[in-house]
């Protein structure tokens, strides 16, 4: 049972788009990309401040559309918005103290897509470092200690949350010793999350009900791009909007958004809302070496997706 309700209009609308995807690029196969839409309808409960208590938003209905939504894929860096989540559930309950260095983490981690902003995240959450194999008594304390993120996210009874895994830092070359150990001999234990988790994550965060509307406001604060050429970074590294969802959108939408790319995925999450539309929520993950390389296949589906929302 998804948290959202499928919507014929948008199921067309959802494939003709994927349709039209494939012919554009015919190096992406039907098995190499997911998908996840959610249109906000009037009354908009979205982007309010967190007016809504969590029981009054969560029954609330929202439509969407899903294509291989519950498949598992690695999100690389699509992950820290999980783990900016988990940080201020600990803040909130003071099962963490804030640090200078935390609060630059979390931005950093977010803003830029630091993988070594993470690693001090994922440390502050789970009590846990890296460094050297372990023996086996210490590993497995160790390791139980890393899946404390896993743990909180089954905890919130989120049927979309069954079947992912977020205990893994993320990596420039990889991971080595206790962290190579810990992924296993074929990686089977990496990160993996399905566009539907990653969909209701960012759905709760901009519904302002993710730990409390105070801390949801401050992660919409960090997860917000400016579209203006000039505002984007000159490294091609950091820059989350080229190549990505927002490379898709008119200059006068406003984004919230976190992208993950490696030689073999390029992935976004994102939440827009472009004057006149609707507002919508979008997760797109691709899959593919030739895929991951390409910055024109995201715009691409995120300009139709606009267009679509358009003729609502």
């Amino acid at each position: 049972m998804v948290f959202f309700r499928k919507d014929e209009q948008l199921e067309n609308l959802g494939l003709s788009i994927l349709e039209a995807t494939w012919a554009a690029f015919p190096t992406l196969a039907r098995n190499q990309i997911a998908l996840t839409w959610i249109v906000y309808d009037p009354p908009v409960l979205v982007n309010t401040g967190g007016a809504l208590t969590p029981d009054a938003f969560w029954n609330h209905s929202v439509r969407g559309f899903t294509y291989r939504g519950v498949e598992r894929i690695y999100p690389a860096s699509v992950v820290k918005l999980f783990y900016l989540v988990a940080v201020q559930e600990w803040l909130e309950k003071g099962m963490v103290q804030t640090s200078k260095d935390l609060e630059k983490a979390m931005r950093d981690m977010i803003v830029d897509s630091s993988n070594d902003a993470t690693s001090l995240v994922v440390d502050v959450l789970t009590g846990t470092t890296s460094g050297p194999e372990l023996p086996p008594g210490p590993f497995e304390t160790w390791k139980t200690q890393r899946n404390f993120v896993n743990r909180y996210y089954q905890s919130l009874g989120w049927e979309d949350m069954e079947t992912i895994n977020v205990c893994q830092k993320t990596w420039g070359d990889g991971p080595y010793g206790r962290e190579r150990a810990f992924y296993g001999e074929m990686l089977e234990n990496r990160n993996m999350l399905t566009t539907n988790a990653i969909a209701r994550l960012l759905h709760s965060i901009v519904g302002g009900v993710a730990v409390s509307s105070v801390r949801s406001q401050a992660m919409m604060a960090l997860l917000k791009r400016s579209l203006k050429p000039e505002d984007l970074p000159t490294d091609v590294d950091e820059d989350q909007v080229t190549g990505f969802l927002g490379g898709g959108i008119p200059q006068d939408a406003q984004l919230w958004s976190k992208a993950g790319w490696t030689s073999q995925v390029r992935h976004d999450a994102a939440y827009i809302e472009i004057p006149e539309r609707r507002p919508y929520l979008l997760v797109v993950f691709t899959e593919g070496k030739a895929n991951a390389r390409s910055r024109a296949i995201l715009p691409y589906i995120s300009k139709l997706v606009g267009e679509s929302v358009a003729s609502l």
